[in-house]
């Protein structure tokens, strides 16, 4: 009977940690808007490095078509020129989120401040760009190595 205790002590924690787990992933510090204006809109409102300015119907059109979360997850570990989590580095996922939200409904999207199930198919989408991104910069590393590597 011993065997089985630790096990079963190991399931118990990790169970009582995914209970703990989404409640953090939901905790947000303002609205979209208080975000977009503190972080989002140096690059937003003035369309600097190609942002899509808010507002621009034109241009946010095709990114709103990808689904929100394709955009806020791949948007989250930096896409084109921006930034990962548009450069504020303690931005947490819920209040970049909201902003997407926030920039995109100001932009003609009828999208709604994530709730825990979009945030995890935002987590995922995420997920996915990164191991995509890893994927091709490991390639990259390969390629460098190879040139390096001296001829016999």
């Amino acid at each position: 009977m011993l065997p089985l205790i630790r096990p079963l002590l190991a399931l118990s924690f990790l169970v009582a940690q995914a209970a703990h787990a989404q409640p953090a992933l939901l905790k947000v510090h303002g609205s979209g808007e208080q975000v977009y204006k503190k972080v989002c809109v140096a690059c937003h409102d003035t369309g600097i490095a190609h942002a899509p300015k808010v507002g621009d119907r034109e241009a946010w059109a095709p990114l709103i078509a990808e689904g929100q979360d394709v955009l806020t997850g791949h948007a989250w570990v930096g896409v084109r020129a921006m930034p990962a989590r548009g450069g504020s580095a303690d931005l947490s996922l819920a209040d970049f989120s909201r902003a997407v939200a926030y920039m995109a409904r100001s932009s003609g999207a009828n999208w709604q401040d994530p709730d825990t199930k979009l945030l995890l198919q935002i987590v995922h989408e995420a997920d996915k760009r990164l191991v995509k991104t890893i994927n091709e910069q490991k390639a990259m590393q390969r390629e460098l190595h190879r040139i390096a590597k001296p001829s016999r």
